[in-house]
């Protein structure tokens, strides 16, 4: 999705939740989200608040989701340049065991986790798909978001709250690596 259509797709979902794009949340996972410099992350709209903000919406969370979805991804194999500012704000509100759209946040995380692992330069198919590490910042910026809120994915991993199957041994395991770098195999 080309930068005109996200910034599109977030015009719809403000006239379609107008409740949202004024509205200051209070709401702890979001604290500091005033404070991000959105316009200067290239290709994000000036609506991201708004998602973040929807996320917390019984109605408008699952819609708020998906818009989010396709501006924190370039494609299927890149993250897109707003997911390492959002990152913080995913991992605190993944952690709200009433939140509707707990599971999608959780997938985005894990995707998050995956995307932003380190390119292994000589392996050629790696580099094909996932592009060269300097061609990608976003990669090592996400390593630093996940870094930086360590204590609130280790807190979500132990949440006894969530459903069974949540978060598969597989996920958690990629989460703990995005998290903890040592954890990565040896190539």
């Amino acid at each position: 999705m080309d930068a005109a259509a996200k910034e599109a797709a977030v015009a719809r979902f403000l006239r379609e939740y107008p409740q949202l794009k004024q509205a200051e949340s209070g709401h702890p996972a979001l604290l500091g989200c005033a404070d991000v410099a959105w316009s200067q992350i290239p290709g994000c709209p000036a609506g991201v608040p708004a998602l973040l903000r929807g996320l917390l919406d019984q109605v408008a969370g699952p819609e708020a989701m998906r818009v989010l979805d396709n501006l924190l991804m370039n494609s299927v194999f890149h993250l897109s340049p707003v997911m390492p500012a959002a990152l913080p704000f995913l991992i605190r509100l993944a952690a709200l065991p009433d939140i509707a759209v707990r599971s999608s946040l959780v997938d985005l995380l894990i995707v998050a986790a995956e995307l932003s692992q380190p390119v292994d330069a000589d392996n050629e198919r790696q580099v094909l798909l996932l592009g060269d590490e300097s061609d990608h910042p976003e990669r090592e910026w996400c390593r630093a978001a996940f870094a930086a809120h360590a204590s609130a994915v280790r807190a979500l991993l132990a949440d006894e709250t969530h459903p069974d199957g949540l978060i598969s041994a597989d996920d958690r395991e990629c989460l703990l690596r995005a998290v903890e770098p040592q954890r990565c195999p040896s190539s």
